[in-house]
């Protein structure tokens, strides 16, 4: 294929043209554009927080048990009635959690997977073991505190109180649950 010679002449003439007014620039640099802001991962931020509620917190007050003292614990507007019923065992218990030996980390899962695995059965009274801390440290009830406390954190948690002896007495705890939505 061969080119026409004024070819050549033609294509510089629409260039000049097209560049008609057009100034040459002072700097080959390009103006510095402000940086995009990062995306915000909503979504990740809202399930690392329900991870961070899921977890509990470890802090409780030993001043607040006492060895062998019971545990009651009832969301504000739950009738005196329930809750006497409550403690008296008078429900049918339809799950059962045995914390005994485990050390603090392996009892919050365990209580964690429990408390989600009955909600969706839809359980809605639950006995917690926990011991009373004969076997640890000083003897004294860890996992009691940390139960309660932990217990205390969740939604679906109504109420709880210190088991019958035949039950466990101070060493478990009986729970109510929401009832499945």
């Amino acid at each position: 294929m061969s080119k026409h010679p004024d070819s050549d002449a033609d294509d510089q003439t629409l260039f000049r043209q097209a560049m008609a007014g057009v100034r040459r620039l002072d700097s080959d640099r390009a103006p510095p554009q402000r940086p995009q802001p990062a995306p915000q991962p909503r979504q990740t931020e809202a399930d690392e927080a329900r991870v961070l509620v899921d977890m509990l917190s470890d802090d409780f007050d030993p001043i607040d048990e006492a060895t062998g003292a019971e545990l009651l614990f009832a969301r504000p507007g739950i009738q005196k009635q329930l809750l006497r019923k409550l403690r008296q065992g008078k429900f049918a218990i339809e799950a059962e959690l045995d914390l005994h030996g485990l050390r603090v980390a392996q009892a919050r899962q365990r209580l964690i997977l429990f408390l989600n695995q009955s909600r969706d059965r839809g359980d809605r009274f639950v006995r917690i073991i926990h011991g009373k801390g004969l076997g640890s440290h000083q003897k004294q009830p860890v996992l009691k505190g940390k139960t309660k406390r932990w217990l205390q954190q969740r939604d679906e948690v109504l109420a709880f109180c210190s088991a019958r002896p035949v039950d466990g007495g101070t060493g478990a705890i009986y729970v109510l649950l929401k009832r499945r939505q």
